[in-house]
C-alpha cells in the first residue's frame, strides 16, 4: 500500500483549486493526471516584475512593472480594432492595448482618473510606447502581488500560464514532509536541502543559477529520481535472481538442425553471446540477460538458438515483441530459420480473437506448442504454458519492468533473454538496464551491405524525387519516412497523408502509406504488399522504425532529418542494406540548419556504428533529447539529466548495491523512508516484490 503521506501528492490534479474538466486534461497532457506530476515539471526561465521604472526609462522588450495614471479609453471602431487605454506618469505617457476587449471589464478595471499598477512587456509601435494585454492590473496597495520573480513552466496549446503556475504553487504546497532515505554523508558532502525544502526551492527559483541541473535543489531531486530507479532495477534482479532457477541444457540437436540449414556461418559475436547465453540457462541461477546489438547484428538468430536450447530439454519457449507488425515478422523470419528442427510455432495477438484464440491457448496449455511469438497479449490473464522455461522479450525498452515480471511468472523460474538493436550509450545502460548481465552483438552478419548516406537540403526534393523515380525503374524499393513532429500525431499523419498524395500523382499507383493510426490488419496489408513487390514505394512515419525486414529494400528517404534523434535514424537507416545491393539513404534537412544539428547529420554519415553514433549524441544533445518520449522509451527522467548527474548515476548505483546488501527487505528506519521513495517515483510494481512489509 502507498503511505498515507503520500495520498495528497497522489490525488487527481482536479483535487487543485482551480483546475477543473477542461484544464485537467491539458495539464495531464503535459505533465501527468496527479498532484506529484507537478512537482516534477520544473521552470525552464524567469520573468523578474521587480524593474519598476518611470515610463521615459522603459526600455521596449522588456518586462516592466509600472504605476500609472488612467487618462482616456478609446473604444475599438471596428471589432478588428483593438481598444486602447491612455495612461500616464509624469514623465511620459503609454497605451494599453486589447484585442477582443470585455469592455465592461475594462471600464471597471481601469476607471478614468485612477491610479493602476500595470506589469508587462513595453513596445514601441508606430512612434508610441505601448503594452499589449497587460499581465497585471492591480490597485496601487496590491503592488507587492506584481513586483515578483515569476517561474516560467513549458507548456501545451491551450493551457494559459496563470492556471498552470498556480496549479504547481499549490500542489508545491501539499509536499509533505517526508523522511530522509539519502545516506547522511552524502547529504552532508552535497549539503542538499531536505526534500521539501528542495521542492519548493526547484519552483520557486530567485535567479538564473537556480534554473540549473547544478543547482543544489535540481541535484537532490535529481540523486532521488536515479535513486528510485537503481533501487527498483537492484529488486527486480534481486528478485528474479532469489527465486531458485532451473538448469536448463539441451542435447544440441534442434540447434545443430537450424545451424546447419542457415545460408551463413554465425559470426564471432553471436557465438560468444551463445556461449554467455548457455551458460547462464545450464547455471541454478535465473538468467536475466540483455543481448544488445546494432540493427542487423543478427539478435533473432541468437534468440532462436536460445529458444531450441529450452525445446531440447522439454521446456517451451516466448517471444514478445512491443507491436503487432514486429511480432507477425518475428513469425516469420522465425518459422523460415526453425522449419528444419520441425519445431512448432504459434502467434498471439490482441487482434486473435474467439474459438481460433482458444484452440491456440488449449494447444500451448498441452505443450503441442513449442515457441510462441506474440505482443503484450502473452502475459494476460488466460494464456498458460505448459512449461516456459525461457522468456525473450524484443526491443525491452517499450515494456516497463513490471511487464517482464508479469511475463516471468507464467512459469516456474523462468530465464529471460531481453533483446534491443536501440545502441544504448554505457551511461543510460546503467539506467535502463543496470539489473542485467549484457552480451554485445558488435559485428554484422558477412553480405550486409554498407549504406551510402547523404546529407541534403529539402530544397532539392524535386531532384531527389527525380532520383527516386529512375531508382524504382531500376527495380528498387523506397521508403520515404515522413517527419516526426513533437507531441503531435495529427500533425505527423497530415504531413504523410500529403507527401504520399503527391507522390503517388508523380510516380503512378504502386506507392503505399503506412501511419501508427491505422488498424494493425490495415497496417499488414500495406507492409506485406511492400514486401512481396506490389508497391514500389512506402511513405511511412517511424512506425517502420524497428524490426520491419524487406531485403529488397534499397533506397530511404527521411524527411526534415534533424527533428529525429540520431539513434532513431540509424534505427530508420538499418531498415535497407538487407540484400545483394547497394543501398543508399538519403537525409533531406530543413534549412537553417544549427551548427549542433549539422554536426549529427555529419555523425551519421560518416558511421554506420551504431554504438559510436549513441555515445556521440549522448555528447552533443545530452540523454533527455537522445531519449526523447517518442524515440525510445526508455526510462524517462523528469529531473535528472543524464549529460550532467552522470556522477550521481554512478553515487546513485553504489547505494542501491550496499542498501540490497545489507536490508534487502527495506525494514531498517532509511529501508522504510526508501519504500516512500520507491513509491514517490511510482515504483509500485517493484515494492510489491517485496518478501514483507
Amino acid at each position: 500500500m502507498r503511505p498515507e503521506c503520500l495520498y495528497p501528492l497522489f490525488a487527481p490534479v482536479t483535487a487543485l483549486p482551480g483546475v477543473g474538466p477542461r484544464m485537467a486534461p491539458l495539464i495531464e497532457k503535459l505533465a501527468g493526471g496527479h498532484v506529484v506530476d507537478l512537482l516534477w515539471h520544473h521552470p525552464h526561465a524567469l520573468v523578474d516584475r521587480r524593474f519598476s521604472p518611470k515610463l521615459r526609462d522603459a526600455p521596449p522588450g522588456r518586462v516592466v512593472t509600472l504605476h500609472l495614471q488612467v487618462e482616456r479609453h478609446e473604444p475599438s471602431a471596428t471589432p478588428r480594432r483593438p481598444y486602447r487605454v491612455l495612461c500616464v506618469d509624469d514623465t511620459g505617457r503609454l497605451t494599453l492595448v486589447f484585442f477582443h476587449a470585455k469592455v465592461e471589464w475594462l471600464e471597471k478595471a481601469l476607471p478614468v482618473g485612477a491610479e493602476r499598477v500595470v506589469s508587462g512587456v513595453v513596445e514601441h509601435f508606430n512612434g508610441e510606447m505601448q503594452m499589449t494585454h497587460p499581465d497585471y492590473i492591480l490597485p496601487p496597495e496590491r503592488l507587492a502581488e506584481a513586483m515578483t520573480i515569476e517561474p516560467v513552466y513549458p507548456l501545451t496549446s491551450g493551457l494559459p500560464p496563470k492556471v498552470l503556475v498556480k496549479a504547481t504553487k499549490n500542489a508545491v504546497e501539499r509536499a509533505p514532509q517526508l523522511p530522509e532515505w539519502i545516506e547522511p554523508g552524502l547529504f552532508g558532502r552535497h549539503r542538499w536541502p531536505s526534500w521539501r525544502d528542495a521542492v519548493a526551492s526547484l519552483h520557486n527559483p530567485i535567479d538564473e543559477a537556480e534554473l540549473s541541473p547544478a543547482s543544489p535543489a535540481r541535484q537532490r531531486l535529481a540523486y532521488d529520481e536515479l535513486l528510485a530507479n537503481q533501487l527498483a532495477l537492484g529488486l527486480v534482479r534481486m528478485r528474479l535472481r532469489q527465486a531458485a532457477g532451473r538448469p536448463i541444457k539441451g542435447d544440441g540437436r534442434l540447434r545443430q538442425a537450424i545451424i546447419a540449414a542457415l545460408p551463413y556461418r554465425l559470426t564471432g559475436a553471436q557465438q560468444r553471446s551463445l556461449a554467455e547465453i548457455d551458460a547462464d540457462m545450464a547455471a541454478r541461477l535465473r538468467m536475466l540477460r540483455l543481448l544488445q546489438g546494432d540493427v542487423g547484428a543478427g539478435k533473432t538468430v541468437v534468440a532462436l538458438l536460445a529458444m531450441a536450447t529450452a525445446v531440447e530439454a522439454g521446456m517451451q519457449a516466448a517471444l514478445m515483441a512491443p507491436t503487432e507488425i514486429l511480432a507477425r515478422q518475428h513469425l516469420a523470419t522465425l518459422e523460415a530459420l526453425a522449419a528444419p528442427a520441425g519445431l512448432n510455432i504459434g502467434l498471439l495477438t490482441g487482434r486473435d480473437k474467439g474459438k481460433g484464440r482458444q484452440r491456440l491457448l488449449d494447444r500451448l496449455a498441452a505443450g503441442e506448442i513449442d515457441l510462441l511469438v506474440g505482443t503484450h497479449a502473452l502475459f494476460q490473464e488466460g494464456v498458460a504454458f505448459r512449461d516456459l522455461g525461457l522468456a525473450v522479450i524484443d526491443e525491452q525498452h517499450r515494456f516497463g519492468v513490471h511487464q517482464r515480471l508479469d511475463l516471468a511468472a507464467k512459469g516456474r523460474a523462468v530465464d529471460m533473454l531481453v533483446m534491443t538493436a536501440t545502441p544504448i550509450p554505457r551511461t543510460l545502460m546503467l539506467t535502463a538496464y543496470g539489473d542485467m548481465d549484457v552480451s554485445r552483438l558488435d559485428e554484422k552478419p558477412p553480405g550486409r551491405q554498407p549504406i551510402d548516406t547523404r546529407v541534403l537540403p529539402l530544397a532539392r526534393l524535386h531532384e531527389v524525387v527525380g532520383g527516386v523515380a529512375r531508382a524504382i525503374a531500376g527495380g528498387a524499393r523506397v521508403y520515404w519516412v515522413c517527419p516526426l513532429v513533437e507531441e503531435s500525431e495529427k500533425i505527423d499523419l497530415a504531413a504523410a497523408e500529403e507527401r504520399y498524395r503527391e507522390l503517388a500523382g508523380l510516380l503512378g499507383p504502386r506507392v503505399g502509406l503506412v501511419h501508427g493510426r491505422m488498424k494493425g490488419p490495415a497496417k499488414d496489408a500495406v507492409m506485406n504488399t511492400f514486401a512481396e513487390g506490389g508497391l514500389d514505394l512506402l511513405v511511412a512515419t517511424t512506425v517502420i522504425e524497428v524490426g520491419v525486414d524487406v531485403a529488397a529494400a534499397t533506397v530511404m528517404v527521411i524527411e526534415h532529418a534533424e527533428r529525429f534523434g540520431l539513434a532513431q535514424l540509424h534505427q530508420l537507416r538499418g531498415r535497407i542494406g538487407r540484400g545483394e545491393r547497394p543501398s543508399r539513404c538519403l537525409l533531406l534537412y530543413g534549412a537553417p540548419l544549427s551548427e549542433n544539428a549539422r554536426a549529427r547529420l555529419n555523425i551519421l554519415r560518416d558511421s554506420e556504428d551504431g554504438f559510436r553514433i549513441a555515445e556521440e549524441d549522448l555528447k552533443l544533445r545530452g540523454a533527455g533529447e537522445l531519449l526523447g518520449t517518442r524515440q525510445s522509451g526508455l526510462p524517462e527522467f523528469r529531473l535528472a539529466d543524464l549529460a550532467v548527474h552522470g556522477d550521481l548515476l554512478a553515487a546513485a548505483r553504489d547505494d542501491a548495491r550496499l542498501i540490497l546488501d545489507t536490508d534487502p527487505d527495506l525494514q531498517s528506519p532509511r529501508g522504510q523512508a526508501l519504500r516512500t521513495l520507491l513509491y514517490l517515483f511510482e515504483r509500485d510494481a517493484v515494492v510489491k516484490t517485496l518478501r514483507s512489509g
